[in-house]
């Protein structure tokens, strides 16, 4: 209920007098307050309204806490107002879930077959290994630069110059940089398990991305700062020879509170970071050099705790049910409060974002599966599909691919999804 708070919150709380009581009662850690005070132009209401953001990530004992922080420093009348709304929340939760609303256009949705107009025909979603690639073209044909400005299809060799509208053109070799961030050990302090597995993932990402002609850095085992450090000096290079940017992040994850782009990822020190962060650094504003140019980000992190039994259908995959399997969640408990329809105070600080695809391993909400011998579902169907089919399909429809092959393993099921703002097709550069 903070989020039905925010815009009085934002309006009328006091910062400055908060930070050594948040110290004191260890609501953040100095690296996050100072975060806080650099949010947007450094101004009260933007530390404010940064405040009232990272609060909601932390956990279920954070709203009394941060209640006692406001009455030690005299704002009786904004702790009265949120211990109000919390008894008032207690008495009555089904009317808070009444409001938990999601955004229709960013809604996830599974789409039920289309039926063929004749019963002689049948929908089918091949697998990564269903069909010889060869046999395959995509559905809009990948521009390729012949010179003099002239493009050309791929496999036709005929003349295509309107296909350059309808997907990115990748001629930059390298065609940009890929930065993986592969989380494995964590604090003791932040009861955060080893990841083990996730340097199988790591290694499996960095041959793949390579081979699309990437520049590919690995970063291994950073705290919540240094991961956003490391991901801003990759977003302050000069972009202007390059066609694209990756990151992938292998790390713990949880719920978080957003407005464009769900869940977080955790630091080694048990700090996290959420993705609505990781995207915005590379924005218009902090990243000009990569404005119109793809923007791709792989999260292999829980979007929650919530374990999918999955429902009965006519047939299942017998394969990944072998005794020798051990998976594991990547998944820390969080209890986010309720949403409400967003207040134009905080929408209208984000920036909108544009030719960015945030690709994650799981539907938020939901864990993520990672085997302890042969690393995450997901990363391993995403290396597999590139594989077979990069040279031939975009991006899209390959991440359809493994949303399929992953949502078919296991007794308990997974599906990865996709927040795409991408305004064309894009086709990996494979030779």
């Amino acid at each position: 209920f903070l989020r039905r708070c925010r815009v009085r919150l934002v309006s009328e709380l006091q910062v400055a007098p908060l930070w050594d009581a948040l110290l004191s009662r260890e609501l953040f850690t100095p690296d996050m307050i100072e975060d806080i005070q650099l949010a947007g132009s450094g101004s009260r209401r933007d530390q404010a309204r940064q405040l009232v953001i990272d609060l909601e990530t932390r956990g279920r004992q954070a709203l009394p806490l941060f209640i006692s922080c406001l009455e030690d420093t005299g704002q009786d009348t904004l702790a009265s107002l949120l211990r109000t709304s919390q008894q008032a929340v207690k008495r009555d939760p089904e009317a808070v879930r009444s409001l938990d609303l999601v955004p229709e256009e960013l809604r996830l949705m599974m789409l039920d077959p289309v039926k063929p107009a004749s019963g002689k025909l049948t929908p089918v979603v091949l697998g990564p290994r269903e069909l010889p690639p060869a046999k395959l073209r995509p559905e809009v044909l990948r521009p390729v630069d012949v010179g003099s400005g002239e493009f050309r299809d791929a496999h036709a060799q005929q003349p295509s110059r309107g296909n350059a509208d309808l997907a990115y053109v990748l001629r930059a070799d390298p065609c940009g940089h890929c930065l993986i961030i592969n989380n494995v050990s964590f604090s003791r302090a932040s009861g955060l398990s080893t990841r083990l597995g996730s340097n199988v993932d790591c290694e499996k990402m960095q041959r793949r991305f390579r081979s699309l002609h990437f520049t590919v850095e690995v970063t291994c085992n950073l705290t919540a700062k240094k991961m956003v450090q490391a991901l801003v000096e990759l977003a302050q290079r000069d972009h202007r020879a390059l066609d694209c940017c990756a990151v992938v992040i292998l790390s713990h994850g949880c719920q978080a509170s957003h407005l464009q782009f769900p869940g977080a990822v955790y630091g080694t020190d048990g700090c996290s970071v959420s993705v609505e962060k990781i995207v915005n650094i590379f924005n218009g504003t902090s990243c000009p050099s990569l404005g119109g140019k793809p923007k791709l980000f792989f999260i292999q992190a829980c979007g929650g705790e919530q374990k999918d039994h999955g429902f009965m259908v006519a047939h299942a995959s017998p394969g990944d049910r072998a005794s020798g399997s051990n998976p594991e969640p990547d998944t820390v408990p969080f209890q986010e409060g309720p949403r409400t329809s967003d207040e134009l105070d905080a929408v209208s600080s984000l920036p909108t974002p544009s030719d960015i695809l945030v690709s994650y391993s799981t539907f938020p909400g939901f864990v993520s599966w990672r085997d302890t011998s042969s690393g995450s579902w997901y990363i391993e169907t995403l290396d597999s599909v590139f594989e077979c089919w990069a040279h031939s399909e975009d991006l899209l429809s390959l991440l359809l691919r493994v949303a399929n092959a992953v949502s078919e393993r296991g007794i308990y099921k997974q599906i990865p999804g996709c927040f795409n703002f991408l305004r064309k097709k894009l086709f990996f550069k494979t030779r």
